[in-house]
């Protein structure tokens, strides 16, 4: 998943690079699976919008361009107790939505991860979803939909939602994505329509690169903006 401006660099190429999202998941009271995807979505959204991202000589800027041209790699932690405020020290953009709380860190080579969040547990993030869907935000906001006929723990899902969210921010008319932004890059993960639905209305689809969790090539997310 290479974003249509980011200049070819072969996906071999080593060391790889991810961002690095990490979820609050404390013991008790945790989120749900859908406000963690929101989020994590939200949160790519805002910090490749963040002017030390967007703008050249910004301080993420050059690593920025850089994981955008290889495999465009995602990797969910969770934190709890102690090990979030230090996580929240770390330069990074976090989103609070729907009782969730995501924060999203600067891309890098995966074998030079700060100590604070390489300690962080990767695998078994999986929280339960919520007992009803959430009805949809004010337009303009991405709606989101992961593919029901794959299995996927949270933190997998709240990786590609931020794929999809990436993939239409950089893909999406310039003037209606400023307008998404504008408004704060909202997102929502839909429930209640049909999968075919979904893939037919969408503008952008996320097919995975097999590192975990699927076969690579699998169709997990897509998205699409809804407008006023």
């Amino acid at each position: 998943m290479r974003p249509d401006q980011a200049p070819f660099h072969d996906p071999l190429d080593d060391p790889p690079w991810a961002m690095q999202l990490v979820v609050r998941a404390e013991k008790t009271d945790p989120p749900n699976h859908e406000a963690v995807c929101e989020a994590a979505a939200t949160a790519v959204v805002r910090l490749l919008t963040d002017p030390r991202a967007a703008e050249p000589g910004g301080e993420w800027h050059d690593a920025v361009r850089e994981w955008e041209s290889r495999r465009i790699r995602k990797v969910t932690r969770r934190a709890r107790g102690v090990r979030w405020p230090e996580a929240e020290a770390l330069p990074g953009v976090t989103v609070e939505h729907a009782g969730a709380q995501v924060r999203a860190f600067p891309p890098g080579p995966v074998s030079d991860v700060p100590p604070q969040l390489a300690k962080l547990q990767v695998a078994g993030l999986d929280l339960p979803g919520a007992d009803e869907p959430a009805p949809p935000p004010e337009p303009p906001y991405a709606a989101l939909a992961l593919n029901p006929d794959v299995t996927i723990t949270t933190g997998k899902a709240a990786a590609q939602c931020g794929h999809a969210a990436q993939l239409l921010l950089r893909r999406g008319r310039r003037r209606h994505v400023a307008a998404w932004v504008e408004a704060g890059a909202r997102v929502h993960l839909v429930r209640d329509e049909e999968w075919r639905r979904c893939v037919k209305q969408s503008a952008v689809a996320v097919r995975d690169g097999g590192f975990t969790e699927v076969p690579p090539g699998t169709m997990t997310a897509v998205a699409w903006l809804v407008r006023k």
